[in-house]
């Protein structure tokens, strides 16, 4: 039986961030899907890919927000909750580090997300398509 390397168990802690980071995720539930003491997994964490758990977290965390905002017009508070902060005192605080903006600055520098919506060929045709027909042959099939 050959021994599974350290590193892919610590793939096993940062798929699971990455899948589930809107989940109140700690160190100590992470450290047990790398099969790790709490400890030892934060070290060879931040070993392998260049920063702790936690900030990790946080990143992915800032990554869906700033597209939501940009994509949604869903409120910062529905922003801050789906993402998994509790507060929105503290999401609007890890925002303004991660981007130098407030939520609400971030979302009036990019476009509207009405601009970003795009409909589906299909629906535009039908929507396009004439309310009545001309045709002789239309007239002929109507009762009079």
């Amino acid at each position: 039986m050959t021994a599974v390397p350290p590193a892919r168990h610590l793939t096993r802690a940062k798929d699971l961030i990455d899948a589930r980071y809107f989940e109140p995720l700690d160190v100590a539930s992470l450290a047990r899907v790398a099969r790790l003491s709490p400890a030892h997994f934060s070290r060879e964490f931040r070993r392998e890919f260049g920063e702790s758990p936690h900030h990790y977290l946080l990143t992915r965390r800032m990554e869906r927000a700033a597209a939501l905002l940009r994509n949604t017009d869903r409120s910062v508070a529905d922003i801050c909750f789906m993402v998994g902060f509790t507060s929105v005192g503290s999401f609007t605080t890890t925002f303004g580090r991660t981007y130098g903006q407030t939520p609400l600055a971030y979302r009036a520098a990019h476009p509207p997300a009405s601009r970003n919506i795009s409909v589906p060929t299909c629906v535009l045709q039908a929507y396009a398509r004439p309310r009545s027909s001309t045709f002789g042959e239309d007239a002929a099939a109507r009762p009079a």
